[in-house]
């Protein structure tokens, strides 16, 4: 990783600890805030919707203005958001803060993706984007786990309090080590939003917004199906989120590897392939706390390895909107979020065992890969 994309990748961990880290959390908040924890699992919705609706808002009412600047203010109202959360007095107040902390959050990265891939060698674009989202891989190996044990063991306010310190860190390196560039925009807004008039690109959304839910259905009740399915300890959840977090930093590279090298769309269908059958697994086999062990890894490995894939198929596919055009593909991801979460809640609520969501989750991936299937049919790539 070079000097110039270190602020971006350090915002990617700030902006990873705050996403994944309710989930290691949700039986804590929920205890405290009193609420259930099908109830307390609307907070990562609420940030995911906040994500959805800030991407295209904050890059097309900030791309005239240097990339650099427009990264600095996002990360100022991402730290303000977040130290939000740490004095929420009551659920609802937490809702709101969680959903505002979530606006930036698109925008930094769909900007950040568009800036690192301008700062690539000839042929690297995908390995300068995994680069980016290094700051997120570390987020779930050691940020998320020392937070989750942090929130457990203290208050899980500390959480937000220390995502807030990451911020002012993104901030001043932002500041000192981003190389200033001129504003990323070439076409007016409206020729921009002419690509998303267009099949492909609702295609490309779409894929992401149900194939990649598969993920969350299962991630965002780890924690209890962790506690009450394979009965380990409390305590013990945040290690075992050290198990997803090194499976993401090496799907992370895997991912990077294999978009500058294979077909992206064909690297999709495996991975989301793959997918599918680990969340199978995890619904018959969760029993067992070694297979768990191993399959935590392994679906970690492959989240991680979807994303440098499909930012690759959405900056070929956008051309001259790729600003704009990432930053919807950051909003999609936190549509899957989303969907995964509620979809992936819905057995709890019916009084079906933690282990559902994964089932609920290997449906998802399997409709994206269907859909990846058909977009290499129509459009050959």
């Amino acid at each position: 990783m070079t000097k110039q994309l270190f602020p971006l990748a350090l915002g990617g961990l700030g902006i990873g600890t705050t996403e994944f880290v309710v989930m290691g959390l949700l039986p804590d908040i929920a205890n405290n805030i009193d609420v259930t924890i099908p109830v307390a699992g609307h907070l990562i919705s609420s940030y995911a919707l906040g994500v959805v609706i800030g991407a295209p808002v904050l890059v097309a009412l900030s791309a005239k203005f240097a990339p650099k600047h427009i990264l600095i203010a996002l990360m100022i109202l991402f730290t303000v958001f977040n130290f939000l959360s740490t004095i929420a007095p009551d659920y609802y107040t937490l809702i709101l803060s969680r959903f505002l902390s979530g606006l930036p959050h698109g925008a930094f990265f769909g900007v950040g993706t568009v800036v690192a891939a301008k700062l690539a060698k000839e042929g690297k674009s995908a390995q300068a984007i995994a680069s980016m989202f290094t700051g997120l891989t570390l987020a779930n190996l050691a940020m998320v786990p020392v937070v989750t044990f942090v929130g457990h063991h203290l208050h899980w306010r500390y959480a937000f309090a220390i995502v807030s310190l990451i911020g002012i860190f993104t901030i001043f390196f932002l500041y000192k080590w981003l190389p200033e560039q001129k504003p990323l925009r070439t076409i007016t807004f409206k020729e921009e939003l002419e690509f998303f008039k267009t099949i492909k690109a609702w295609h490309i959304l779409t894929i992401v917004a149900i194939g990649f839910a598969g993920l969350f259905s299962w991630f965002s009740y780890i924690a209890p199906l962790l506690i009450h399915v394979t009965n380990f300890e409390a305590g013990s959840v945040s290690y075992l989120m050290v198990v997803a977090g090194a499976g993401m930093v090496v799907g992370n590279v895997i991912g990077g590897y294999l978009a500058d090298r294979k077909s992206p769309v064909k690297t999709l269908i495996f991975l989301l392939s793959m997918m599918t059958i680990s969340l199978l697994l995890i619904f018959f086999l969760s029993q067992s706390k070694s297979i768990s062990v191993f399959l935590t890894f392994i679906c970690g490995t492959l989240a991680m390895a979807l994303s440098s894939p499909i930012n690759m198929v959405m900056l070929k596919s956008a051309k001259h909107s790729a600003m704009l055009a990432a930053a919807f593909l950051q909003a999609a991801f936190n549509v899957s979020n989303t969907l995964g979460a509620f979809f992936g809640g819905l057995p709890l609520v019916f009084g079906l065992n933690y282990n559902y969501p994964a089932l609920v989750g290997a449906s998802m991936a399997m409709i994206g890969v269907v859909l990846c299937v058909l977009f290499l049919k129509r459009y050959n790539e």
